[in-house]
């Protein structure tokens, strides 16, 4: 749901009834993940998108009813020969939908409106749901923020509410959606709930250093990725707003120096173009020892080869050196700027997601590397 936080936020504003559906767990080749929704309003207007197209009619279907009828239902699409190309999966997989209808007489409306309109601020939020269990319990929502502070709840044990809080608070912080299995009371006591867990927290960043063309291009893809893009370079002359139209920030500083005062996390990708070892070996210095999750630096292989002499003459380690991703990118054979941020961009996609980077051609290895788990338990219609 918090995926399209900013569409929803606006209905949330004009007093628009609408119905959400939220992908809670996959398994097998489904081709979105936990946390990606379909919305439908009152007048059939639909935005989001639960399964590539696959789904959607049976969805879009399922969100009109809740509507109507104002009940939260837990439906499993899953792939069989028979139905595949009516309401399954026709890529295989199995794919778990929750659909909750937000209505202006619907207790949950105040905390859902609070946890879009944080996300669509940008604001870090976790909004948590009961995907199954007691008819009691479902409908209802608790929004947590990060400093643990939540509003809302799901009217049953007060022991509940302050321990889905807890879990959801430790989701935030990782930035994870997904489910977490818990007692009814609050613990491991009771029923067995499964709780879906939304997190929305602010873009990742991407700082560019070196403004030079193949940063232009690197900035357009790293914004189509979702990245809050950065570009760093201490030459005036080229970081100019008319040669980075699309960057979120645009700094004129030595890059060091730059890179020592802003924050990062475990994140950000520190993208290193300048290839003039004036610029690099202090920026290197510096950023092979933070927890960011890609350094990447432009040059030949002859450059590379200067660059580790010049890093390790400053006191870089050879374990700090492996994580340098150098010459930067994956072998595309790219030549143009274009084509160069395409493998950079590659790259970073790959370490993040756990890919080789090799042609799925021809392999056996899966295609999606970090689904998620199937809840626990019964999963069928719940209304």
């Amino acid at each position: 749901m918090l995926d399209i936080a900013e569409e929803l936020n606006r209905w949330v504003e004009q007093g628009r009834d609408f119905a959400v559906a939220t992908v809670v767990a996959v398994g097998g080749s489904a081709p979105r993940q936990p946390g990606a929704a379909l919305a439908v309003d009152a007048d059939g207007t639909a935005i989001g998108s639960v399964s590539g197209g696959c789904v959607e009619g049976a969805v879009y279907e399922l969100c009109r009813q809740a509507l109507e009828d104002g009940h939260t239902v837990l439906e499993r699409f899953g792939y069989s020969d028979e139905d595949a190309f009516a309401v399954g999966l026709t890529c295989g997989g199995v794919i778990d939908i929750l659909v909750t209808p937000v209505r202006a007489d619907g207790p949950a409306r105040p905390v859902f409106a609070a946890a879009l309109a944080a996300a669509a601020r940008g604001e870090a939020a976790a909004v948590a749901r009961i995907a199954e269990g007691p008819a009691k319990l479902r409908g209802r929502a608790l929004l947590v923020r990060p400093d643990g502070s939540y509003d809302g709840g799901f009217g049953a044990h007060p022991e509940l509410d302050r321990t889905v809080a807890a879990e959801a608070g430790a989701f935030l912080d990782a930035g994870r959606t997904g489910t977490l299995e818990i007692g009814e009371q609050g613990s491991r006591c009771g029923a067995p709930l499964t709780v879906l867990v939304e997190s929305s927290v602010p873009a990742p960043r991407m700082i560019v250093f070196g403004a030079i063309d193949f940063a232009s291009a690197l900035v357009r893809i790293g914004k189509f990725l979702g990245y809050h893009v950065t570009v760093c370079d201490a030459r005036p002359v080229f970081a100019t707003r008319a040669r980075f139209p699309e960057a979120d920030e645009i700094v004129v500083e030595w890059p060091h120096r730059y890179l020592e005062r802003t924050e990062v996390d475990g994140r950000s990708v520190l993208c290193v173009l300048t290839h003039d070892a004036k610029f690099d070996v202090p920026l290197l210095k510096l950023a092979l020892r933070l927890p960011v999750a890609y350094v990447g630096a432009m040059g030949s292989r002859r450059t590379h080869l200067d660059r580790g002499e010049r890093l390790r003459a400053v006191g870089v380690t050879e374990l700090e050196l492996a994580r340098l991703r150098s010459p930067i990118g994956l072998d595309l054979g790219a030549r143009t700027p274009e084509e160069t941020a395409l493998s950079i961009a590659a790259e970073i996609v790959a370490g993040r997601r756990g890919g080789s980077g090799a042609s799925l051609t021809g392999a056996h290895t899966p295609i999606h590397h970090d689904t998620a788990t199937r809840p626990a338990g019964r999963i069928g219609s719940v209304a």
